[in-house]
C-alpha cells in the first residue's frame, strides 16, 4: 500500500510549482485531480513539443494525475467544484491571490465551510506589500532572491538552468502538506499552509546571504567553480572532455598534486591552505592545466578514483540520459502520455521498503472529466448537459 492511498487532493494549478508539489504527493499514491480551463488547459501543456502534444514540463509535473476541465465562473462550474472541495482531503492553488479571493477559493473561504480540510495557498510575494501585485516567474524570483547576481562568471551573471524557485517551492509545500495530514491523523485538525515563491528560494539562498552579511563580501561570480575553495571546478582534458574536481581540504590536495605528477606543488607556500588557494586561483589553475592537458578525462577520473581526489564528469543532459549508475539502478520507466506515445522518465528518487511505485499517465486534457463527473455522482444525461453548456 502507497503511503497516500486514498487521499484525495484538489489541484488548481497551473505552470510548474503547485503541479510539482502534488506530482510528489501522486507519486506516493494520493489520487490527485487536476482542475483545468477548457479549451487550453494549464497553459505549461504548450511550453514545448518535446514530449508529443504536451511539453516536457508538463510532462515531468503532472504524471499520474486525473484531468477535469471545467469552467470556474460558470454556475454550473462552480456547483461541480463544490462537490469536488466536499470529498476532497487536500486542495492546492496557485491562482493569483485576486483571482482565488474572486472564486471563492482563499484557504479561509474554504476552511470557514470545511475546517478540516488541508489548504495550501502559493503566491509570488503574498498579499501584503509592495511587491503584492507583482507578477513572479521563476526567474524574476531567481533575480529578487539574489541568485541570477551570484551566477555567473566575472561580469556575466546568468540564470540558473532549471525552474529552481518553483522546485524550491513545490517540495516545501509537498512536506508541509505531509505534516498536516499526520497532524491532522493524530488530532482531526485541518491546517491552512501558505508559501510565496520568494520566500521558499530565499530559504534556499540562506548561506550565501549569511556569508555576505558576516563578512561584508558578496561571494564573487566563479561560473563552474567554487567562490571559496579550490580547485573546486571544470577543468578541461586533452581530449576535449572536461573533469569536475572538489578538493575540499590539504589531505585531497596533496593527492590531487601526486596524481598529476607536481608533488612540489603542495609544498608551494602560494597553495598551502585552501585560503590561499583561493587567493592564487588564476595562478593554480595554469599551474595544473598543463597535467590535464597530457591525458584524457577517462585517464584523469580513473586516476582520482584510485587516489580517493573526489571528482566527477562534467556531462550534458543528454549524457544524463545515459548515465550508466542509472541504467545499472534500473531508475528509468517509460511512462504514457497524450497522443499514445510514451516517455522515459525517471523514477522517483526515493525508494520504499514499504511501496511499490508504478508509473501512472501524464492526462490529456479533461481526459478524466467523466470518470470524476460519475464519482462526483453526475448521470449520463447531466453530463452531456455540461459538455452542451461548455462548463465541461
Amino acid at each position: 500500500m502507497q503511503p497516500l492511498e486514498g487521499t484525495t487532493v484538489l489541484a488548481v494549478e497551473q505552470a510548474v510549482a503547485v503541479p510539482y508539489a502534488t506530482r510528489l504527493l501522486a507519486d506516493l499514491g494520493a489520487r490527485v485531480i487536476k482542475v483545468e480551463r477548457p479549451g487550453g488547459g494549464d497553459f505549461a501543456r504548450g511550453y514545448d513539443t518535446a514530449c508529443g502534444t504536451v511539453s516536457s514540463y508538463f510532462a515531468w509535473v503532472n504524471l499520474g494525475k486525473e484531468s477535469i476541465t471545467l469552467d470556474l465562473k460558470h454556475p454550473d462550474g462552480r456547483a461541480v467544484l463544490d462537490r469536488l472541495l466536499e470529498r476532497a482531503d487536500v486542495v492546492l492553488c496557485n491562482l493569483s491571490p485576486a483571482a482565488a479571493g474572486r472564486l471563492g477559493l482563499t484557504a479561509d473561504a474554504l476552511r470557514a465551510e470545511r475546517p478540516g480540510l488541508i489548504v495550501g495557498e502559493l503566491s509570488g510575494y503574498g498579499e501584503q506589500g509592495p511587491y503584492a501585485g507583482r507578477k513572479a516567474y521563476d526567474a524574476l524570483i531567481q533575480s529578487e532572491a539574489g541568485l541570477i547576481e551570484l551566477t555567473g562568471e566575472g561580469e556575466v551573471t546568468g540564470r540558473a538552468g532549471i525552474s529552481v524557485a518553483d522546485i524550491a517551492a513545490g517540495v516545501q509545500l509537498h512536506a508541509a502538506v505531509l505534516a498536516a495530514l499526520l497532524r491532522k491523523g493524530r488530532t482531526g485538525e485541518g491546517a491552512t499552509l501558505r508559501l510565496t515563491l520568494l520566500e521558499a528560494l530565499a530559504e534556499w539562498m540562506h548561506q550565501p546571504m549569511l556569508y555576505a552579511t558576516g563578512t561584508g563580501n558578496i561571494p564573487p561570480r566563479t561560473g563552474a567553480h567554487h567562490a571559496s575553495i579550490a580547485p573546486y571546478g571544470p577543468f578541461r582534458c586533452g581530449d576535449g572532455q572536461s573533469v569536475h574536481l572538489a578538493v575540499q581540504n590539504d589531505g585531497q590536495w596533496r593527492r590531487l598534486c601526486a596524481v598529476t605528477g607536481q608533488r612540489e606543488l603542495a609544498e608551494d607556500p602560494r597553495f598551502t591552505t585552501v585560503a590561499g588557494r583561493v587567493a592564487a586561483r588564476p595562478e593554480l589553475h595554469a599551474e595544473l592545466q598543463p597535467a590535464f592537458d597530457r591525458t584524457s578525462a577517462a585517464e584523469l577520473l580513473a586516476a582520482l578514483d584510485a587516489a580517493d581526489v573526489p571528482a566527477a564528469r562534467t556531462r550534458t543532459v543528454l549524457d544524463l540520459a545515459e548515465h550508466p549508475q542509472l541504467e545499472v539502478r534500473d531508475r528509468w520507466a517509460e511512462v504514457p502520455v497524450p497522443d499514445n506515445r510514451t516517455v522515459r522518465m525517471l523514477r522517483p528518487p526515493v525508494d520504499d521498503s514499504g511501496s511499490a511505485w508504478t508509473p501512472g499517465t501524464v492526462p490529456d486534457l479533461g481526459e478524466h472529466t467523466d470518470l470524476v463527473l460519475d464519482w462526483l455522482g453526475y448521470h449520463p444525461e447531466e453530463i452531456n448537459n455540461l459538455r452542451q453548456t461548455g462548463v465541461v
